[in-house]
């Protein structure tokens, strides 16, 4: 099997959490990286990857602080897991060297950064791939094919709703900053995704954005449990950030989305709500509606068809006979046709993060193209901030609009800071 020499680039909690799913696809004897280098210009954070990964591959990747260190080590492809800020430059210069990139979402900290990695790759002949992993989740595999077999007609509409959070602090200080990508786009780019995963593109935006919260609270600083730690690998930098901070960057929108195929989507993410948490995720067609559990929950999926036919149970499967996983999420979820799955949430989080590896393999080695590539990366950066540029200019947006720059009013400032102006 031919083998892909990898460095991780960005060493803190996302890329503790990339070498667990690495480590997860190897364990399923699915991988054809060799991770070779751990790159952050945090000495401790690169070492303490590299120790990991030598108790899981047997084998101690080298530890550099730069890109112009892993020259040296034989590098073919880099997995960039830095903060948002840095994915641009980070992911431009890897392209200009020859290698091959998966980068963290949101793939550009703004779409004109975004853009900018889209101009490096365009003609390079190098693979670019997104690192997304809600639509990889099987019981959305199965909402999609259940779409695609016209199970509930045409899709009318779509809502979309979570809601909770109140003052406390989500992950991390940076998810807060409107110059290092504030939770709307932090987390919006996997529901910007998911939506035009389920709808096709987008076209059109009208939305009222809001910054509730403007002083986070951290009860890891103060010793006590975080209220927010994926995976259970960012506790301890939480400890060392601040009790409370100030935010910058919008925490909630309220949005219509319209799409090509005209249908509408009734969207709300709120990262500052109290009392009793939110969510709801379904699409309604013209002859039945879906119901979506939260995704990498494993929970089931509802489908309503007619008045009276509910299936939540194996039989749903009965609807989709040609369903069938990709080797990888079979592999590791366990079965080929899943309508639920239960494992903990660091389990499926790495497991997710495998599949997406195991796309950016065979992507490289030329076995397909990769599923979320930069151009459809860029299209879910541009979809979150078109919420925050109609929230700005009250008026509705075009998603063509935003992806081609000629709307950025909201990111200019950031633009700004970036060099980017």
């Amino acid at each position: 099997m031919e083998r892909i020499p990898l460095a991780i680039v960005g060493c803190g909690g996302m890329g503790h959490r990339h070498l667990y799913g690495l480590a997860e696809l190897h364990r399923a004897g699915l991988s054809r990286f060799d991770l070779v280098a751990a790159c952050d210009p945090v000495t401790d954070n690169a070492e303490s990857l590299a120790a990991q990964a030598e108790e899981h591959f047997g084998k101690r990747p080298a530890v550099v602080g730069r890109l112009d260190g892993l020259a040296d080590h034989g590098v073919a492809a880099v997995d960039i897991t830095t903060t948002p800020r840095y994915h641009h430059t980070l992911g431009v210069d890897a392209v200009q060297r020859g290698w091959h990139a998966m980068i963290e979402k949101p793939v550009g900290l703004t779409v004109r950064a975004a853009n900018r990695i889209r101009a490096a790759a365009a003609g390079s002949g190098r693979v670019v791939s997104t690192a997304e992993n809600y639509r990889r989740d099987p019981i959305n595999r199965l909402a999609k094919a259940l779409l695609e077999q016209g199970a509930i007609g045409d899709p009318r509409f779509m809502i979309h709703q979570t809601a909770g959070g109140g003052n406390l602090m989500t992950i991390s200080v940076w998810r807060h900053q409107k110059d290092q990508s504030g939770v709307l786009l932090d987390v919006g780019v996997h529901f910007a995704d998911i939506m035009e995963y389920f709808l096709g593109e987008a076209t059109t935006v009208y939305a009222q954005t809001r910054l509730h919260e403007p002083t986070r609270y951290n009860p890891a600083a103060e010793g006590k449990e975080p209220t927010s730690n994926p995976a259970g690998v960012y506790g301890r930098w939480q400890k060392a950030m601040p009790a409370h901070f100030q935010a910058t960057a919008e925490d909630a929108a309220y949005a219509v989305v319209t799409f090509k195929n005209g249908a509408v989507a009734s969207y709300l993410e709120d990262h500052a709500a109290h009392g009793k948490g939110l969510w709801s995720r379904q699409i309604h067609g013209s002859s039945g509606s879906m119901d979506m559990p939260n995704d990498r929950t494993g929970r089931i999926l509802t489908l309503y068809q007619g008045r009276d036919q509910v299936i939540d149970d194996q039989r749903i499967l009965d609807l989709v006979p040609d369903f069938r996983l990709d080797e990888a999420t079979a592999a590791l979820f366990g079965g080929e046709r899943l309508w639920r799955y239960d494992f903990p949430f660091e389990q499926t989080d790495r497991k997710l993060i495998a599949v997406e590896y195991a796309d950016f393999a065979a992507g490289i080695l030329g076995e397909h193209p990769v599923e979320v590539d930069i151009e459809q990366g860029t299209r879910s950066v541009a979809l979150s901030y078109a919420m925050l540029e109609s929230g700005a200019l009250g008026r509705a947006v075009t998603l063509d609009e935003v992806l081609s720059e000629q709307v950025s009013a909201y990111q200019q400032e950031i633009d700004q800071g970036l060099g980017l102006l």
